[in-house]
């Protein structure tokens, strides 16, 4: 059977699977509460998966994963590590309890409402929901890229058919199913991850003679500045630049939306303690293993096409040339892996842009109370919307790749959410001292800091003349994005001490819930 044939079988099964899904748990998404948080019930298992494929889309199997590991050979896996560890492991211990007690007790259910509750202020929440609409687009139109480039090998389909497919697809389980359907079928899907990827790696190393061979030919690659043995090293030929990767990479899900609403959902303490094992591990081996494999990218330089300058490869290409060779199964697995990675993210994020743009602006801007059916039916209209801007996007920057607009959007996009609302959103959980001020003006400066590197990106502001610091940190989106992150990180505690407090009656009425007393059974504290 070729591997055609194979593919088409094994998408068939996927995409009954994911209508099924939709089809079954609609049942559970007739109120706000249920669509959007499944009714705050959701095991650990479930949430922990749907974090992790939130979390690893197309973009970082083709995209990073062809990128860094090109850049920093077996080194990159520091990068998954780092997902696994800080964006994981330290995301589910710092933020995951806190976040579930204080969103339920405030009654929160998107990243907007819980700044516009927890600061008593609608502004914040209208401004946050306002750069949640302008920055997830981009981000959303981002997941498709790659998907041409894997189905190329094997079906001869046009790259907007491929994005239609995903588009209805991932709208349909979402519009009827709403977030348990979607947290299901990221269980699902992140089954077919983690064996999908685990089979690649054995394949791909299995082809250059297991991993010691592959090492051996990968150290005796050349790198500038290094005689042999750079991109088989233990932090690759340029720690600085991976440290930033890592930092980006793993810090920066602390801030995102779509990240930080799995803790809205789970059930109680002790999935928490579940979730955050199989979040971390899931990592482990999803993220690790994506890293990992595209180190190894450069044995294939001879048959990956490059860019103009004959020196630079297209990073969506590297990836996609290294299963090439491959057995039909394994390609076909990796379609569906890949297929599942993007829908995963995808449809996170038009379950948040949609929830987030009718709750936290349609609602509150109408003059007439909307009951929960209509703000229901509202979601779905706007998720049918973000999925088809998305699409569009997508389909304008393949047919236009002049439209540089449109790529350098997407880069920033994650550097723009977390840098606005990474710092606001730990600090607002840990600290009653935290200002209005301090959080108005780290939505500002995150969101500056971004739309600047746009312009510096696009070649409109030369940075030939800022120094030796600020020329490195503004040459790339990632070490810009880093700066937005820990510039908040160190903004907010300050303006907040040379600003007004907050009316402490409140603020302690917000903290009470940490302080009410629950009893559990001795096998989860002996006191």
């Amino acid at each position: 059977m070729g591997v055609k044939m194979i593919s088409a079988l094994m998408l068939i099964v996927f995409f009954a699977v994911m209508i099924s899904v939709g089809f079954r748990t609609r049942k559970r998404a007739t109120s706000v509460d249920g669509f959007v948080l499944g009714g705050r019930s959701v095991g650990p298992w479930i949430t922990a998966f749907a974090f992790g494929t939130s979390y690893f889309s197309a973009v970082i199997f083709v995209g990073y994963a062809g990128q860094f590991g090109w850049n920093f050979g077996m080194a990159a896996t520091w990068a998954g590590l780092g997902n696994a560890f800080i964006g994981s492991l330290l995301a589910w211990n710092i933020l995951g309890r806190r976040t579930r007690i204080m969103t339920q007790h405030l009654d929160a259910k998107t990243m907007p409402d819980f700044f516009g509750k927890r600061f008593d202020s609608v502004k914040l929440k209208v401004i946050a929901s306002v750069i949640v609409f302008i920055f997830l687009i981009p981000y959303t139109a981002s997941l498709y890229n790659g998907l041409s480039s894997l189905f190329g090998l094997v079906f001869n389909v046009p790259y907007w058919v491929v994005i239609a497919i995903m588009a209805v697809l991932t709208g349909f389980y979402v519009i009827f199913g709403g977030y348990m359907a979607t947290a299901i079928n990221d269980f699902i899907q992140g089954i077919i991850m983690l064996f999908g990827i685990s089979a690649v790696i054995w394949a791909v190393l299995h082809d250059n003679g297991g991993l010691v061979a592959a090492t051996q030919k990968l150290s005796e690659v050349p790198a500038e500045g290094w005689n042999n043995g750079a991109f088989s090293s233990f932090l690759g030929p340029d720690p600085l630049a991976l440290l930033f990767v890592v930092i980006l990479t793993s810090l920066g899900t602390w801030g995102l939306p779509q990240m930080v609403g799995k803790f809205y959902a789970i059930k109680s303490e002790k999935d928490i303690h579940k979730g955050t094992v199989i979040s971390t591990v899931f990592a482990i081996i999803v993220a690790g293993g994506c890293y990992f494999l595209g180190g190894f990218g450069r044995l294939y330089a001879d048959k990956i096409p490059y860019q103009p300058d004959g020196v630079t490869p297209f990073f969506d290409k590297i990836v996609p040339t290294m299963l090439s060779t491959l057995p039909a199964i394994v390609i076909a697995v990796v379609i569906v892996l890949v297929l599942s990675a993007s829908m995963s993210t995808l449809s996170s994020l038009v379950l948040t842009s949609s929830s987030t743009f009718t709750l936290d602006v349609i609602e509150p801007a109408s003059r007439r109370e909307i009951s929960e059916k209509n703000q229901v039916t509202i979601m779905r209209l706007f998720i049918v919307f973000f999925i088809l801007v998305s699409a569009v996007i997508a389909v304008v920057k393949d047919a236009h790749p002049e439209i540089t607009f449109i790529a350098q959007m997407m880069g920033i996009s994650w550097g723009a959410l977390a840098g606005a609302f990474l710092a606001p959103f730990l600090y607002g959980l840990y600290w009653k001292g935290i200002t209005k001020t301090s959080v108005i003006v780290c939505f500002i400066w995150g969101c500056a800091v971004e739309i600047l590197q746009l312009f510096i990106s696009l070649g409109g502001i030369d940075i030939s003349g800022w120094g030796t610091f600020m020329g490195y940190i503004f040459a790339s989106s990632i070490r810009s994005g880093v700066l937005a992150m820990v510039g908040g990180l160190i903004i907010v505690p300050v303006v907040s001490k040379l600003t007004k407090r907050m009316d402490m009656p409140t603020v302690d009425n917000t903290f009470a819930c940490y302080d009410e007393e629950v009893s559990v059974k001795k096998t989860e504290a002996l006191d």
